[in-house]
């Protein structure tokens, strides 16, 4: 398990997280959504050990991670900035790995690359920036590490090879109990494969909860009756968004879904539907809630 308890960590005097707070359980995948300088990447380089934090509290297993060789090697880290040694092919940077992980499945790597028509004995640099982007993480993969962490995830990846890799990382996380934490500034790359979303904004986590909650317990619905009303005949149900065109309104409410029924079917509604929300509209209106505009957190 991974705690982070009030943590800072500053850049020539200036807050970049600021007393953020979080806890990553084993075996799922969490995801951090925020846009550019929001503190994704610098979190993550505090989690693996990189950066030394001015202030609050890391464990992973239980120890801090910075400069501790022994629980680095249960963990990896591919950032958003990949870095290949000239000339070297992905064999080269699979041996690499190998000699740093114990459980290294070099038959993985070659199984995936081949999957993937990523020629083991051409050097890396003369690959594309998605070509670049699947060695790294087919390597991170192979290690068998008890932690992947990634920084945007899929980057310069098109949709097919996307979900491919989607699905070996879902895969992996239930063979190997492996915790996978993600980040991306686009919640729709981490959606369908997280179980878990945190919303990372001026360095601090502003909103998370698991995303089967977020699913259930929230609902877009329209409805109409036979007499003219407005948003205070629903006073009594938790609104987070109303608006009426014509004889309809569409409400956006939080609640279980069988009470909501039950309440609203009690009004006599002329019409009463509970449709379907996307991940992103229960973020926009979850943050316009707390007074922010969710599309500027996101896309900077």
């Amino acid at each position: 398990m991974i705690q982070v308890k009030e943590v800072v960590k500053q850049f020539d005097k200036q807050p970049v997280i600021k007393n953020l707070s979080c806890q990553i359980e084993d075996n799922s995948i969490y995801g951090l959504v925020g846009a550019n300088g929001a503190g994704k990447s610098t979190l993550l380089r505090l989690l693996v050990g990189i950066y030394q934090k001015e202030g609050g509290e890391i464990s992973v297993d239980g120890v801090d991670p910075f400069d501790n060789p022994t629980i680095k090697e249960s963990i990896v880290f591919v950032p958003d900035d990949l870095y290949f040694h000239n000339g070297y092919t992905l064999k080269d940077y699979a041996k690499i790995y190998q000699s740093l992980y114990p459980k290294f499945d070099m038959n993985l790597v070659n199984e995936l690359a081949e999957k993937l028509h990523l020629k083991m004995n051409v050097a890396i640099d003369t690959f594309s920036k998605g070509m670049k982007r699947q060695c790294a993480l087919i390597c991170a993969m192979a290690t068998n590490a008890k932690y992947l962490l990634f920084d945007e995830t899929f980057d310069g990846l098109d949709p097919v090879v996307r979900n491919f890799m989607k699905r070996c990382l879902a895969e992996q996380m239930t063979r190997q109990d492996t915790t996978i934490i993600m980040t991306s500034h686009n919640l729709r790359e981490l959606e369908d494969i997280c179980d878990h979303l945190g919303l990372l904004y001026q360095g601090g986590i502003l909103f998370e909860s698991e995303i089967d909650q977020l699913k259930t317990n929230m609902y877009k619905i329209q409805i109409s009756f036979k007499e003219d009303f407005d948003e205070t005949k629903f006073k009594d149900l938790d609104i987070l968004h109303y608006k009426k065109n014509g004889s309809v309104a569409t409400l956006i409410i939080k609640g279980e879904e069988e009470a909501l029924q039950k309440k609203l079917q009690a009004m006599k509604p002329l019409l009463l539907d509970f449709l379907s929300l996307t991940l992103e509209e229960i973020f926009i209106y979850e943050m316009e809630v707390l007074g922010y505009e969710f599309e500027e957190m996101v896309s900077r």
